[in-house]
């Protein structure tokens, strides 16, 4: 079985350090395609999607709902098919 795939918080302005997670949109078992928003993040600039990296099952959460991220962290992971 290939090993599960982080979705990482990535970096959308120069000063970027950290997000906080304001949404799931996938549970924990969802289905989830490569490309499909899973997650939504606020910083103190931007509102932002997060996109699955890979097609599979939504096997963890890493970071909860009003948590914050750091920049390269990873929010949750995929279990690949």
């Amino acid at each position: 079985m290939p090993e599960a795939v982080p979705i990482v918080l990535q970096k959308w302005g120069m000063n970027m350090v950290e997000a906080t997670v304001v949404e799931w949109k996938k549970v924990v078992g969802d289905r989830v395609t490569q490309g499909e928003i899973v997650a939504a993040i606020q910083t103190d600039k931007v509102e932002a999607e997060v996109v699955a990296p890979a097609s599979g099952t939504l096997v963890e959460i890493l970071v909860q709902i009003d948590e914050d991220a750091k920049v390269g962290q990873a929010l949750g992971r995929i279990q690949p098919d």
